[in-house]
C-alpha cells in the first residue's frame, strides 16, 4: 500500500464529559441495537452471559472517555447474526473477533483507510447510511413492534408519542420516560411463575483457546462477511456523522476509529467479549436523545457492567425488562435520525439518486454493503465524464 499515512490525532478534545439528564437519556439511544444482538448471541452461542455484558460496558466505558463523543459501541451486526442463525461455539466467535480486529488494525496502520475515505464519495456514504436506516426501521416494524400483538402496536404508539412529545423538553428527556415506562409496563405483566432476574452474578473466563481450525472458521464465516459493513458503516460513515453533528470539532482521522474498532476486538474477544464496533447509527441515536458529550457512553458502560454482575444471569429474563415495542420505538427514533443526515442530497438530484441507490443496494442485496461501496464509487467515477460534473466534486478527505 504506498498511500500516505494519515496521522494520528489526539482523539480527546478540550471538551469536558457532562452527566446531565440529557446525556442519561441519550444513554439508551442505542439500547434497541444493541439488546437483541446482545442477548440473542449469549442464548444462541451459550457465552457466559455476565462477562459478555461486563466486557460490552466496559468497552462502552472506554469509547466515551477516549473519545469524549456519544460515540457508542455495538455488537459486530453481520457476525451477531451469522453466529444466531449458526448457533456457533464461543471459540469460534472469539476467533472472528480477533481476525477482524487485526485485519482492522493492518488497514488502519497501513494508511489503507485513509485512502478509502479519499476515494469513496460522500453520496455512497450518506448511501450506507439509508442502508442502515432501511434495516433499522424494517426491523422495528417487522420483528419488535408487532411482537405482543395488537397490544404491542399500542404500546409502541404510546412510546413514540411520548417520543413526539417531549422531544424538544429539556427537564424532562423523551428517552427517560420512555424506557421508565416500559420498565413499569414489563413489571406489571411479569409472568408470577417466572422469578426476577435479580442476584449476583460472577463472571467466568473462556474455558480455551480457539483452535487453528476455529480460527479458519471464525475467518471465513464471521469476519469475511462483516468486513465490509464495517468500512461502510463502523467506519467512513461514523467519521461523516462526527462532521454532521460535530463541525465544530477537529476532523476525527478513519485510522482512529479502525484503531480503537481493532483494539476493542484484540482485547474483549480473547476473554469472552462479543466482536464489536462503532456505528454511525449508534451515535445518532445518541444524539437524538440528547446526548453531546461522552458521558451518555459512560453512563450506558456503567448500566451494562451493572447488568452483567446482577442481571444478566438469565438473558432472556433480563430481556424482559425492556419489552419488545419500547425497543422498537427507540429503533424507530434511530431509523429516522440516521435517514435525516442524507438531507444534504436533496438539492443535488444524481447525488441524491445514487444515495438512494446504494441504500437500496445496501438494505437489500446479498453483501449488499460491499456492493454499495464498490459499484457506488465505480459509478461515481464514470458519471462525470457521462453527465453533470458540478455534483461530483469529492468532500475534503480529511
Amino acid at each position: 500500500m504506498t498511500a500516505p499515512v494519515e496521522p494520528l490525532p489526539s482523539v480527546a478534545p478540550p471538551t469536558p464529559l457532562r452527566f446531565s439528564r440529557q446525556e442519561l437519556a441519550g444513554a439508551f439511544g442505542d439500547l434497541g441495537t444493541d439488546l437483541p444482538l446482545l442477548v440473542g448471541v449469549v442464548l444462541a452461542t451459550g457465552m457466559d452471559a455476565p462477562m459478555a455484558f461486563l466486557l460490552f460496558g466496559a468497552l462502552q466505558v472506554a469509547s466515551g472517555l477516549a473519545y469524549r463523543l456519544p460515540m457508542p459501541v455495538q455488537p459486530l451486526k453481520a457476525m451477531a447474526a451469522i453466529a444466531i442463525a449458526g448457533k456457533l461455539a464461543p471459540p469460534v466467535l472469539a476467533a472472528g473477533g480477533m481476525v477482524v480486529g487485526a485485519v482492522m488494525l493492518l488497514l488502519a496502520r497501513t494508511g489503507a483507510l485513509a485512502w478509502l475515505a479519499r476515494t469513496v464519495p460522500k453520496p455512497v456514504v450518506r448511501g450506507i447510511q439509508v442502508g442502515l436506516a432501511i434495516q433499522l426501521g424494517t426491523l422495528a416494524l417487522t420483528r419488535f413492534l408487532p411482537a405482543d400483538g395488537a397490544r404491542g402496536w399500542l404500546v409502541g404508539a404510546v412510546a413514540l408519542a411520548l417520543v413526539l412529545a417531549l422531544r424538544t423538553n429539556r427537564r424532562v428527556p423523551a428517552a427517560l420516560v420512555v424506557v421508565g415506562a416500559g420498565a413499569a409496563y414489563a413489571l406489571a405483566t411479569w409472568p408470577a411463575a417466572q422469578p426476577l432476574p435479580w442476584g449476583l452474578h460472577a463472571p467466568s473466563l473462556p474455558a480455551r483457546w480457539p483452535t487453528a481450525a476455529e480460527f479458519a472458521q471464525g475467518a471465513l464465516l464471521l469476519a469475511l462477511p462483516q468486513l465490509a459493513l464495517s468500512l461502510g458503516n463502523s467506519v467512513l460513515a461514523t467519521q461523516q456523522v462526527v462532521r454532521d453533528l460535530f463541525p465544530q470539532r477537529p476532523p476525527l482521522a478513519v485510522r482512529t476509529i479502525g484503531t480503537t474498532y481493532a483494539v476493542m476486538n484484540l482485547a474483549a474477544a480473547p476473554l469472552g467479549g462479543l466482536p464489536v464496533c462503532h456505528g454511525s447509527g449508534g451515535m445518532a441515536g445518541h444524539y437524538a436523545f440528547g446526548a453531546r458529550t461522552g458521558g451518555s457512553v459512560v453512563l450506558y458502560g456503567g448500566f451494562l457492567i451493572v447488568a452483567g454482575l446482577f442481571l444478566a444471569g438469565d438473558p432472556a429474563a433480563f430481556q424482559r425488562l425492556f419489552p419488545a415495542p419500547v425497543l422498537g420505538t427507540l429503533l424507530l427514533v434511530e431509523a429516522a435520525a440516521v435517514l435525516w443526515l442524507v438531507r444534504d442530497q436533496v438539492a443535488q438530484p444524481r447525488a441524491l439518486a445514487l444515495a438512494l441507490a446504494c441504500g437500496a443496494a445496501a438494505a437489500w442485496l446479498p453483501y449488499g454493503y460491499a456492493v454499495a461501496l464498490v459499484a457506488g464509487t465505480v459509478v461515481w467515477r464514470w458519471l462525470p465524464r457521462h453527465g453533470s460534473s458540478e455534483v461530483w466534486r469529492p468532500a475534503s478527505p480529511r
